[in-house]
């Protein structure tokens, strides 16, 4: 099991923000999460939104960084990930 976590460049809120997921288990995501002080309201079904500041933290916390393209393709490997249609509920 591993966290993974990609650069942070996804703007909102007036910020950079990184996703952090797991490649395999959702419980691993939230302890990780958790033990590194990320709220449960930065969790989006799949991962946690993460603000650029905590980046090199996670990473000297254990999550490894990769790009946004290895990131997702981790993901949906996992069977973790939420699709755009599931997250309109369709």
């Amino acid at each position: 099991m591993t966290i993974l976590i990609d650069d942070p460049r996804w703007p909102a809120h007036g910020r950079l923000w990184s996703h952090l997921i797991s490649d395999s288990d959702l419980a691993e995501l939230h302890e990780f999460a958790e033990r590194n002080d990320i709220p449960r309201r930065g969790f989006d079904r799949d991962h946690y939104d993460v603000p650029a500041e905590a980046h090199d933290r996670l990473v000297a916390a254990g999550a490894r960084p990769v790009d946004g393209h290895t990131l997702v393709r981790a993901l949906i490997a996992s069977g973790l990930r939420v699709t755009a249609r599931e997250r309109r509920g369709a």
